[in-house]
């Protein structure tokens, strides 16, 4: 293998690595918060609102449900003005981080509903209550 094809190899594997990685920050980024949404607004927990779940849930489930490539096609215009550009390591950071957010807020409400609900109730009883809890009920 010649030296050109060798540099050229190694480009593709940083530019692989760099994408990688970079939208699966932001995918984190943007992902945390919205799972973290998901399981607070679900019904029974503790900032329950069923309109903001079903609306949230919709559109994690709709995400989810599109193919890459044509989430890829579909977010050209959006990428260009984001990173001025369509092509290129930049403008495939776009794509990969919103097609990554829906399954990490997915993963994250999950992993929330996992928590058995003995040690929800465990750390209640020994004083460590929801915000929302305080702000019902009066000072003491």
């Amino acid at each position: 293998m010649s030296e050109a094809m060798m540099w050229l190899l190694l480009r593709g594997v940083w530019e692989t690595l760099a994408m990688t990685f970079v939208s699966g920050f932001f995918g984190f980024v943007l992902g945390l918060p919205v799972g973290v949404l998901l399981y607070v607004t679900r019904p029974g927990q503790i900032v329950a609102n069923a309109k903001l779940y079903r609306t949230l849930s919709a559109l994690v489930n709709i995400f989810r449900s599109i193919p890459f490539i044509i989430l890829l096609v579909w977010m050209i215009p959006f990428t260009r003005v984001i990173v001025g550009t369509s092509i290129g390591l930049q403008a495939a950071i776009v794509p990969l981080t919103v097609g990554a957010a829906p399954f990490i807020a997915r993963m994250v409400e999950n992993a929330l509903l996992e928590i058995p609900t003995g040690l929800i109730e465990a750390s209640r009883a020994m004083g460590c209550h929801a915000a929302a809890d305080r702000a019902q009920s009066p000072a003491t």
